[in-house]
């Protein structure tokens, strides 16, 4: 397949498929239904609060969404873990489950409430938490160590495909797809409904960062071999397709990073004169 012809596949990809015949999909040929979240791979917990109102240092909503803005240099200090339950709770909480475990509605949207995302952390400056890679039990609203990071910082960078501004993070939100989790459902369709569902996901990280003092710049180019690496996931039947590096907001800085960023993308492109300095 050359380039015009991959191009014009995917942009059939994002039409909507549910006009066309399909097969029956595993939930209408009554087959089992997949787990909800991902079950817990170890016995270890970490308890996260449930009392946000202390973290909060903006509840004006006009003005979230005002000073929502995408943002790449952080303050270079540690985040509460208290600010990361929040952030937690605010991009995939679970409020209730409905039925009998048939599906959890939860602080986000998603098609059919299949929620077909799970999170994973790489800590590097969060208060109480070593460094290393975490996943998040929504159904319990705690954190299960997954494993060390040997070098935090340079191992987000590579995760983030060598974007180094990623590096500064505190920690950075990881979100795997389980597609099977979708698939019960919506079969052939699945798979776009679930990248749909991703953006719900990280525009309420964005808003809950400004929330507690906290910026967030969303990434989709990853290196997927090295994010699928670093949250221990098979790559097939769980991959990363999203993430997110946080950090303690710090908007002159941010400014200042973002204009160096931009002339030097400009400088290279060779497409005008550089920004004065």
């Amino acid at each position: 397949m050359n380039t015009q012809e991959q191009i014009a596949a995917n942009r059939d990809f994002c039409k909507s498929p549910f006009a066309q015949e399909r097969e029956p999909s595993d939930q209408q040929k009554r087959l089992p239904q997949p787990p909800l979240c991902k079950p817990a791979q170890s016995e270890q917990r970490i308890a996260l609060s449930r009392d946000f109102r202390p973290v909060m240092t903006e509840t004006d909503f006009l003005t979230i969404l005002q000073n929502r803005t995408s943002q790449r240099f952080y303050k270079d200090e540690e985040m509460t873990l208290d600010q990361l339950s929040f952030l937690l709770w605010a991009t995939q909480g679970v409020k209730s489950i409905r039925g009998n475990h048939y599906a959890t509605l939860r602080t986000v949207p998603s098609g059919g409430a299949r929620h077909p995302f799970e999170t994973y952390l790489a800590v590097r400056k969060v208060t109480g938490l070593c460094a290393g890679v975490y996943h998040y039990l929504p159904l319990e609203h705690a954190l299960e160590p997954v494993g060390p990071l040997e070098n935090p910082q340079e191992q987000i960078i590579a995760a983030m495909h060598g974007q180094k501004w990623a590096g500064g993070c505190a920690v950075a939100f990881l979100y795997s797809f389980v597609p099977y989790r979708a698939e019960w459902r919506y079969s052939t369709s699945a798979h776009r409904v679930a990248l749909i569902d991703a953006g719900h996901v990280v525009q309420n990280l964005y808003l809950a960062c400004e929330a507690v003092g906290c910026g967030t710049c969303a990434v989709a180019a990853i290196d997927q071999e090295v994010a699928d690496a670093l949250c221990r996931v098979d790559g097939k039947d769980e991959f990363i397709v999203y993430a997110a590096p946080v950090g303690l907001s710090d908007p002159e800085k941010n400014r200042e990073g973002n204009r160096k960023m931009y002339a030097q993308t400009i400088l290279e492109s060779n497409a005008v004169k550089p920004l004065e300095k």
